[in-house]
């Protein structure tokens, strides 16, 4: 029997983030306008802690500038040079996230741990409003990226997340100052939230790899999905399957159906289709199949395997 390729489409799981890119650019705007603030905030409450997250702000706007402009690059659909889309490019986006809040975190621990032992006195009222205006309008931002899906999203957000615990930090600092002079507690509080913010980029950059390197989605089971295929009449057995995600959300799989005897044109369509509406099922997305018979040769070494 001749190899039938299938290449198949399922549109019904495909997840379509229209807000992602918007809830990005919100953050862009807020992010940087907030750093212009804390510059002439920290200037007139005499506060090196304030500038010093100014000049993290002002980073953190860079990379969410990247994010917005790679998000939206994201949303091109595919073309001669990039046959899958430009989904990917919002890993690029996550990982300079990812990036630029480890820089981040290892100047605020450079900047925190010193003031363990020499701390610094400062504007505890200036703080204090500062803060509040800080958690607002972070806490804001955060909020509408939240419920992302995609992970440009969630790095973003984990941005949005370390500037309002930064914040918070600095609130409960300033009263603390504001009544005695344990001026201690503010890098305390820094060092807390940089371990705690270094801890989770680890686990997105460990989700990044997996996703450049072509590991399977963790959603997905591979084996419940090959054991499903097998279930369906007329299959003898499968192999050569492949299954990775494009930017962690639109899944992709390529696999050797085996069939237990030749079938026509229209048997094979629908086999397709009965495949198709199990692997749909469990969210994949993009699928290619092709059909063999027990005795032919696939044409790949060790294709059995």
């Amino acid at each position: 029997m001749k190899k039938h390729s299938e290449h198949t489409h399922s549109h019904s799981h495909i997840h379509h983030h229209h807000g992602d890119v918007k809830n990005i650019k919100i953050a862009f705007f807020l992010n940087l306008g907030f750093s212009v603030i804390e510059i002439v905030g920290g200037i007139l409450t005499n506060s090196v802690a304030i500038l010093s997250d100014a000049v993290h702000d002002l980073g953190d706007s860079l990379s969410l500038g990247m994010s917005w402009y790679f998000q939206k690059l994201s949303r091109r659909k595919r073309d001669e040079v990039y046959t899958y889309g430009y989904k990917r490019f919002s890993i690029v986006g996550a990982l300079v996230n990812s990036i630029v809040l480890i820089v981040g975190s290892v100047l605020i621990l450079g900047e925190a741990i010193p003031r363990l032992f020499n701390p610094q006195p400062a504007d505890a009222q200036g703080m204090f409003w500062l803060a509040v205006l800080g958690i607002a309008i972070n806490g804001f931002a955060a909020y509408r990226l939240h419920k992302g899906d995609t992970l440009n999203e969630k790095v973003v957000s984990l941005h949005l997340l370390e500037d309002v615990l930064g914040w918070a930090a600095v609130l409960i600092g300033s009263v603390v100052m504001h009544y005695t002079n344990l001026f201690i507690i503010d890098p305390i509080l820094s060092i807390g939230i940089s371990v705690f913010i270094l801890f989770n980029v680890y686990k997105n950059i460990k989700e990044i790899f997996r996703i450049i390197l072509q590991g399977t989605p963790h959603a997905i089971d591979t084996e419940l999905v090959e054991t499903e295929i097998k279930k369906i009449d007329l299959i003898d057995s499968i192999h050569d399957l492949h299954l990775w995600t494009i930017d962690g959300n639109y899944n992709i799989l390529t696999i050797h159906v085996v069939l237990k005897s030749a079938q026509s044109m229209e048997q094979l369509a629908i086999l397709k289709n009965q495949i198709r509406t199990t692997l749909s099922e469990k969210g994949i997305e993009h699928i290619t199949i092709e059909f063999e018979t027990v005795n032919e040769d696939c044409g790949l070494e060790n294709c059995c395997g």
